[in-house]
């Protein structure tokens, strides 16, 4: 049986943290690899290496992944 490999994308990366921040599971001031609890641990070297890739160090904090947001009164 062969077993495929997600490839996962710094965007997925971003989106899939941004959700965990955003349900309340995560604070933005968490180190990066706190994401490795919500991602299956067969998965996780390539999650690093899309964060090395992309010049991210697993104790940068998931605010640093997530950017600039923008936030519009209601």
């Amino acid at each position: 049986m062969v077993q495929a490999t997600i490839s996962y994308t710094i965007g997925f990366i971003k989106q899939e943290a941004r959700q965990l921040v955003k349900k309340g599971i995560l604070s933005r001031q968490q180190p990066i690899y706190t994401l490795c609890k919500y991602i299956p641990a067969r998965e996780w070297g390539n999650i690093e290496l899309e964060l090395e890739h992309n010049d991210f160090l697993l104790r940068d904090r998931i605010c640093d992944l997530l950017g600039r947001e923008d936030w519009f009164d209601d």
